[in-house]
């Protein structure tokens, strides 16, 4: 029984690493995230909505952590989102940092989402800086310190699969200890 996380900033790659991962070793795939879209889409509102109200109302985050523990519980899975990588700390066996500079992650997340640099920019700041304040008043947890990490892997200059090539020989080593 096998837990990995897979945590990361908006437009880093972390869904798609955690996709591969999931793929290659025959896991389950949980993303945090849809389950953030899936509430936006029950309360009718854009995911930058959502992270503003979810800066007042701690039921979101709670909920989205609940179902994300309760997948990590059941072992044999992949999960990726912001927060994974704390939330499930003490049952993960591999913890995976994926990460990018802000201009190449709104580039990805303008063309991902067909919008403009400039919305994508301002979208993507915004849901930043929600979450950022939001993991520190809820949870007490500085999303910018890296020390839980097992694998720490920047995507920019990287392709696709080149980046799993990475992670994938840092999970095995990993998983042999």
């Amino acid at each position: 029984m096998v837990v990995i996380v897979v945590s990361g900033p908006p437009g880093s790659g972390k869904t798609t690493q955690a996709k591969l991962i999931a793929r290659h070793y025959n896991l389950r795939y949980h993303s945090a995230g849809q389950i953030f879209r899936d509430i936006a889409k029950e309360k009718g509102v854009s995911l930058e909505e959502l992270s503003l109200i979810a800066l007042k109302d701690p039921t979101i985050d709670i909920e989205i952590d609940r179902r994300t523990f309760e997948e990590g519980l059941k072992g044999d899975v992949v999960i990726d989102g912001h927060l994974t990588a704390w939330i499930l700390k003490d049952i993960a066996d591999v913890r995976i940092l994926v990460t990018a500079p802000l201009k190449v992650r709104v580039e990805r997340i303008a063309k991902r989402d067909r919008k403009s640099f400039g919305e994508a920019l301002r979208e993507t700041i915004l849901r930043e800086y929600t979450q950022y304040k939001r993991f520190i008043e809820y949870y007490g947890i500085d999303p910018t310190d890296y020390s839980i990490f097992d694998i720490i892997v920047n995507t920019e200059k990287m392709s696709i699969e080149e980046t799993f090539k990475v992670i994938k020989e840092g999970i095995e080593k990993i998983l042999k200890h």
